[in-house]
């Protein structure tokens, strides 16, 4: 076969555990669907379970694949595990693609061996968020270290996670690439607000209901707001294990808290926000951030992992775990609409050029050829 056939992009495979509504789900689905609509051959593999998504990518022509795997570390789980990880090798091999992308641990550490194993050429890695669950674990960053070494490339979704990859991992700096997120253009157009009931300003917030996007901090910050004279109605969009313990908090700080449980399209809620907030003790590069972005709302926002990168000069930023910090941003905006309004312009702008859809699978498909080229070079 000559070099230049070699080369040539022609079928890709990613992996990822399920396609459910997070942030690493959604871009999966678009760089998919970007792949296969500029002629590549694109299969998903999925770990663990279906999700949302999957409709739509088999609707666009990408091809959808389950393995089983149970994520649980039990010793009873172990062969079922073992006889999932044979059936990723032999997709694999049917298969026969030139590029494996995995995009979370259990699926980069899985597909990576698998990859190998199948004798695909080129093996690429995601780092999605920083590794503050993998801190107490010490045995999780060696199979981390362990895995890229098998690896050809990682990509990082921000600069920051970059530099958590480097710092903590000790990765070399040229095994490393960012590519931001992307938004599609349906992320940027107008939309009719939500029709939400009520006499105060509206901060909304989306993000999945877990400890770590902070939603308690943010309970305590509307608190504060109140105490000071200017009460909001909160609106959080996503679901989670932490929905029972905030609903008990909002009731016993008399707060006015609207759960809006699991919403497929947020834009209508961004539409309606006054104030769009993420209190995240830790993050990637936030999509839901992205997404207020795009819609040209202010901003408030935890100075942590890729958020600054978003909003730096764009929006508002203050430290993590900080509810008097939150509530005096907060307060900052609700009270100035022209100083919204200029950084949620900003906001967009910046946006539109920079996580456009089109440039991050562009930036993809440049790296999955220059990683080919030189796979087949050696």
């Amino acid at each position: 076969m000559a070099v230049e056939e070699r080369t040539t992009l022609r079928r890709v495979v990613l992996v990822i555990n399920q396609l459910g509504r997070g942030g690493a789900e959604a871009q999966l689905s678009l760089l998919a669907r970007g792949l296969r609509a500029r002629g590549v051959e694109t299969h998903v593999v999925l770990t663990c379970g279906g999700g949302p998504h999957a409709a739509a990518l088999r609707a666009a022509g990408v091809g959808i694949h389950e393995i089983g795997l149970v994520p649980s570390p039990s010793p009873r789980v172990l062969v079922h595990n073992l006889r999932a990880g044979v059936r990723l090798v032999r997709l694999l091999r049917r298969l026969r693609p030139q590029v494996l992308h995995a995009f979370l641990y259990v699926d980069y550490v899985l597909g990576a061996v698998a990859a190998r194993l199948a004798r695909v050429p080129v093996v690429v890695a995601g780092r999605r968020s920083l590794s503050y669950f993998k801190r107490e674990r010490r045995w999780v960053f060696a199979v981390e270290r362990a895995v890229t070494r098998l690896t050809d490339h990682v990509v990082a979704n921000a600069v920051a996670v970059a530099q958590d990859a480097r710092t903590l991992e000790g990765m070399p700096a040229d095994k490393l690439s960012v590519i931001y997120n992307g938004l599609p253009g349906t992320a940027f157009e107008p939309i009719e607000p939500e029709p939400i009931e009520t006499r105060l300003p509206v901060v909304v917030c989306v993000a999945n209901l877990n400890p770590v996007k902070g939603h308690r901090f943010l309970l305590e910050a509307a608190a504060s707001l109140s105490r000071r004279g200017r009460p909001c109605t909160l609106v959080l969009a996503g679901e989670g294990p932490e929905r029972g313990p905030l609903t008990a908090r909002a009731a016993a700080l008399g707060l006015d808290v609207r759960f809006a449980g699991c919403v497929t399209d947020v834009r209508g809620l961004l539409a309606r926000a006054d104030v769009v907030v993420l209190p995240s003790l830790s993050e990637g590069l936030s999509n839901s951030v992205m997404e207020a972005m795009a819609a040209g709302r202010p901003i408030v926002a935890t100075a942590v992992g890729g958020t600054p990168e978003l909003l730096d000069e764009r929006g508002l930023l203050v430290p993590a775990a900080d509810p008097e910090a939150l509530a005096d941003a907060l307060l900052r905006l609700l009270g100035d609409p022209e100083l919204g309004a200029h950084l949620g312009s900003a906001a967009r702008a910046w946006a539109a050029k920079n996580l456009d859809v089109t440039l991050m699978v562009e930036e993809h498909i440049a790296l999955y050829r220059r990683l080919l080229e030189t796979r087949c070079a050696g």
